[in-house]
C-alpha cells in the first residue's frame, strides 16, 4: 500500500502512539496571539525525539527530516495547553514517516507527517530500519510504505526573490541549521501579510522539502505562485516550500 500522496492518515486503532503536552508560550506565539509555524515545526520535532527516547531506541539511529507537511486547521493560541500526539505511519527501507496531531481543549487543530530518513549514528549514512525498531513502529505502520523521492521542481531562473540570513544561533547539536528555523522565512511572509490586512491566517495547508542542510549566512528566498525556495549564496536550494499542500499524484 502506497503512503505517496495519502499521508493525512488517523492512527489505526493498534500500535504505539505517543502524547506530550506543550503549553504555548511567549516564545512560541505571534503578536496576535497565534502559534508560529517554527514553534510548531519545533513540537513536531521534540515529540519525535522524545517518542524514540521513551520506546527505548533513541541510541539505535538518527533521524533526519526529508519532507514534512503541516496542514493546520485552526492555530494553537498563547497560554493554550496543547496535546502532541505521534505514530509511525509508513515505513521503508531506510526511512520512515510519522504523523502527528496537536489539538487543544479550545477546537485548534494541527495534523502533520514527515518523512525520516535512518541513519548510521557513527557513519550518519542512510542505513536499514532494525527489527528492533520494526517491533516498536511497524503495527501502527499497519503495512503502509512510503518512498523517499523528492517531488518538488528547481526555481525558475527568473523569479523573484528576497534576503535571508540564517543565524548561528539557529545551529543546532548536527551542526546546521535546525529544521523549525526553515520555517521562518515563510512564518515572517504570514506577519508581513497579517501586519498590512490586519488578518491572521486561519488556516493553511504547507509542505517543505528539505534538500541539503544549511549553514548560518546569506541566503535567497525565491517565489513563484505557491511555491517557495531557499537558496544559499551560491544558488544551491537548501529547502523548498509547497503553500498548498502535496502536489497531485
Amino acid at each position: 500500500m502506497s503512503a505517496e500522496f495519502d499521508e493525512i492518515v488517523p492512527h489505526p486503532g493498534r500500535g504505539r502512539a505517543f502524547e506530550q503536552d506543550v503549553i504555548a508560550g511567549l516564545a512560541d506565539a505571534a503578536p496576535g496571539g497565534r502559534v508560529r509555524l517554527d514553534a510548531l515545526a519545533r513540537w513536531l520535532q521534540d515529540a519525535a525525539l522524545n517518542d524514540v527516547v521513551d520506546a527505548g531506541v533513541g541510541d539505535v539511529a538518527l533521524w533526519v527530516v526529508r519532507r514534512a507537511r503541516i496542514r493546520v486547521d485552526r492555530f494553537p493560541r498563547f497560554g493554550e495547553r496543547a496535546t502532541v500526539r505521534t505514530w509511525s505511519s509508513a515505513t521503508g527501507r531506510m526511512w520512515a514517516q510519522r504523523r502527528t496531531s496537536v489539538t487543544t481543549p479550545g477546537g485548534a487543530s494541527v495534523d502533520a507527517v514527515a518523512l525520516w530518513v535512518h541513519l548510521d549514528p557513527r557513519t550518519a549514512r542512510p542505513m536499514p530500519i532494525t527489527e528492533r525498531e520494526l517491533e516498536v513502529y511497524g503495527p501502527s505502520a499497519a503495512g503502509r510504505e512510503v518512498k523517499a523521492r523528492l517531488r518538488h521542481p528547481a526555481p525558475p531562473a527568473d523569479a523573484p526573490w528576497l534576503p535571508w540570513v540564517f543565524r548561528p544561533t539557529e545551529l543546532d547539536v548536527a551542526d546546521h541549521v535546525n529544521n523549525a528555523a526553515y520555517w521562518s522565512p515563510l512564518e515572517a511572509e504570514l506577519l508581513t501579510e497579517a501586519a498590512a490586512t490586519g488578518e491572521e491566517p486561519e488556516a493553511l495547508d504547507v509542505e517543505i522539502e528539505h534538500k541539503t542542510p544549511a549553514q548560518p549566512g546569506e541566503h535567497a528566498i525565491v517565489a513563484d505562485g505557491p511555491r517557495r525556495w531557499i537558496l544559499d549564496d551560491e544558488g544551491e536550494v537548501r529547502a523548498s516550500f509547497l503553500l498548498d499542500g502535496p502536489p497531485d499524484a
